[in-house]
């Protein structure tokens, strides 16, 4: 039996307030935040199987640190937790979506040999990213494989906005010439 469709307006009773008391049960956590998490995930996702997922990943997340005394905000906890698990699903499917289109041209090209030719250029980038000096692998990586922007690059790596600039610009231009001496 499927679940009953989320209710992406209205709850079907009123909901309790966003705020747990100090000292409530997880449980307490679960039933106060639940429907307004999975909402927003619905909303986000537009699928509720997906929602439901991504909400329960959320909450496995948030019981560990609750638990240890972590979670000050569990709504804003839950909601940020949410958010970067739906991002996460996204850059996947753009990935995947990417390496499909990849695979499909090849495999209709007029070149048998297209696929060995995309699995070649993927070694040899691969080679060309491993003989980066560390600073530009990981800009480089973070910028263009992670598709993050050159602030939450710089958040990640504790570096400033202008470092990961340069290192992201001298990888790049290190990597191009890598690349054409092969």
């Amino acid at each position: 039996m499927d679940p009953a469709p989320v209710s992406l307006l209205t709850a079907d009773e009123p909901a309790p307030p966003g705020v747990v008391e100090a000292g409530a049960t997880f449980d307490a956590v679960f039933e106060t935040h639940y429907l307004p998490v999975l909402r927003l995930a619905v909303l986000l996702v537009g699928n509720q199987e997906t929602a439901e997922d991504l909400v329960a990943e959320a909450y496995a997340r948030v019981f560990v640190k609750w638990r240890r005394g972590g979670v000050t905000d569990v709504e804003a906890y839950l909601r940020r937790t949410v958010v970067n698990a739906v991002k996460n699903t996204w850059r996947h499917r753009a990935v995947g979506r990417r390496v499909e289109r990849l695979v499909t041209q090849a495999t209709f090209d007029a070149d048998p040999r297209a696929l060995e030719t995309i699995v070649i250029e993927r070694d040899e980038l691969l080679t060309a990213l491993s003989a980066l000096p560390p600073g530009q692998r990981q800009c480089v990586v973070l910028r263009y494989y992670q598709d993050l922007s050159e602030a939450q690059t710089a958040a990640l790596l504790g570096i400033a906005i202008g470092t990961v600039k340069s290192q992201t610009a001298k990888g790049l231009a290190r990597l191009a010439a890598l690349m054409e001496e092969r």
